[in-house]
């Protein structure tokens, strides 16, 4: 039997191995995806520097009173154009994708087409 304690580890290799190739830089942040059953949370890291330059979540004041569900694709809908409005208030629209080990379809692919509708572009 499969747990989840189990898939997340495997999730965890999966976000190590794609870490080794993608960094972001102050020019082109990494848009960082975290997915939890509840909630997504969507962050523009700068790793050179070692900081958050934008972010959103489900949980934020702003999307809260929105959303039902935070665990829904319209949820992640809305982070992501959350994010890109954020990250271009910050004069940023190049970024790198990082998916977090996750597949890249439902909510994360969600999230990301609506970031690139906002006008990020990766």
């Amino acid at each position: 039997m499969i747990t989840k304690q189990d898939k997340n580890k495997a999730r965890v290799r999966r976000h190590l191995r794609v870490r080794k190739k993608i960094t972001g830089t102050a020019a082109r942040p990494r848009l960082n995806v975290f997915r939890s059953s509840k909630h997504i949370y969507a962050q523009l890291i700068d790793d050179v520097a070692g900081v958050t330059v934008a972010a959103a979540s489900t949980v934020d004041k702003e999307l809260s009173g929105e959303i039902k569900n935070g665990g829904s694709v319209e949820a992640a809908r809305k982070v992501g154009e959350l994010v890109a409005k954020r990250a271009k208030e910050k004069g940023v629209s190049e970024i790198v994708f990082d998916r977090g080990g996750y597949l890249y379809h439902g909510r994360i692919q969600a999230l990301a087409e609506a970031a690139r509708e906002a006008g990020l572009e990766f």
